[in-house]
């Protein structure tokens, strides 16, 4: 691998979401469930590390081992899970790649971003607070409900399969562009997942 592949590889894969069945089919977890699409394709097995402050799961992708997370402090103290997993396997902010829902995008729309602010996702806010801006983040298009007022209940509120499966239907991209990105193909995955249909 040459240098430039290698600054730009990564080690480690955290989805944000809430904890807990009454959130799992809400439009927040959309990084859980691209996380929980990769573990399950890689038939990787997801176990709770309190110490961790998440679920993890380890998986082998093109001979790269990767680390997953999903943290279960809920989505506002998301930096705290994220901060203690990168001190305990010594990661560097640009070997991890953040997964989180966006607003600012239409279903199933998805954009890699490498560093930034947090664009109003609390997730986002507290992960900066804990580790600075300098990360790797997709952001998964979730839409938006048309009025800030009614952010929060869009955002946590259960949504039918027909909404997930807007959301989710270029997961099997994202899975391909992941792989690419263990290798450190950055900007080929960028461009990948920048090109799939609105």
């Amino acid at each position: 691998m040459d240098i430039l592949a290698e600054k730009n590889q990564i080690h480690a894969i955290i989805g944000l979401g809430n904890p807990g069945a009454e959130y799992a089919p809400s439009r927040h977890n959309a990084g859980f469930w691209v996380v929980d699409a990769l573990a399950a394709q890689q038939r990787g097995q997801w176990r709770m590390d309190h110490k961790m402050l998440g679920q993890l799961c380890q998986v082998d992708i093109e001979g790269q081992s990767c680390g997953l997370l999903k943290p279960t402090t809920f989505m506002n103290h998301s930096g705290q899970a994220v901060a203690a997993f990168m001190r305990y396997y010594r990661y560097e902010n640009p070997q991890i790649l953040v997964i989180h829902d966006e607003l600012a995008l239409l279903p199933g729309q998805l954009r890699l971003k490498r560093a930034g602010g947090h664009g109003g996702h609390n997730g986002l806010r507290d992960i900066i607070a804990h580790i600075g801006t300098e990360f790797l983040r997709l952001r998964v298009g979730i839409g938006h409900p048309g009025d800030k007022n009614l952010v929060t209940p869009y955002v946590l509120g259960a949504t039918s399969k027909q909404v997930q499966g807007e959301i989710q239907r270029d997961f099997p991209l994202i899975l391909q562009a992941l792989q690419w990105l263990l290798t450190g193909q950055l900007d080929r995955a960028m461009q990948l997942l920048h090109c799939a249909p609105d």
